[in-house]
């Protein structure tokens, strides 16, 4: 008898997507001596630069003591920066350097050749369907979140 099978769940394959995309990503991006963790962590502080520890940890959806422990990494490495703020002693902001920077064209060619080889096969109005989905799905989750006060407005 044959059993029938169950089609992966919405969130399930969101997660299995992300997670094969950051392998082929890191696998590719080995020379750097980067890990996933801080490419991830200099991904998001670029778009966030000025943020402070608990603040980035938060976009990342990671413990705050994890991500110090990357940050410092990435401090040693000349990547990070960490900066007095400017009301708040206790606070320190992170920005990236000059070096970091540089970095990322390279980083962008790599997230390149991952993409095309994740939507590889699809035709132009696939490719465009499917973002407008998922952008859709990211709107309903972040407006759910949102009515129960679990997340602030995204732009």
């Amino acid at each position: 008898m044959a059993c029938a099978t169950t089609p992966p769940s919405l969130g399930f394959l969101l997660n299995d997507i992300s997670r094969l995309m950051s392998k082929r990503f890191e696998f590719r991006a080995r020379d750097t001596g980067l890990t996933r963790a801080q490419w991830h962590a200099l991904a998001y502080l670029k778009r966030n630069e000025g943020i402070h520890n608990a603040g980035l940890a938060e976009l990342l959806a990671v413990e705050p003591i994890s991500l110090t422990r990357v940050l410092d990494k990435l401090v040693e490495r000349g990547l990070v920066e960490r900066r007095a703020h400017p009301t708040d002693r206790r606070l320190k902001l992170m920005y990236l350097t000059d070096e970091a920077r540089g970095l990322f064209s390279g980083m962008q060619g790599l997230a390149e050749e991952t993409r095309a080889e994740a939507i590889e096969g699809f035709s132009a109005e696939e490719r465009e369907l499917l973002l407008s989905m998922l952008e859709r799905v990211k709107t309903n989750m972040s407006r759910a979140c949102q009515a129960q006060g679990l997340e602030e407005a995204t732009p």
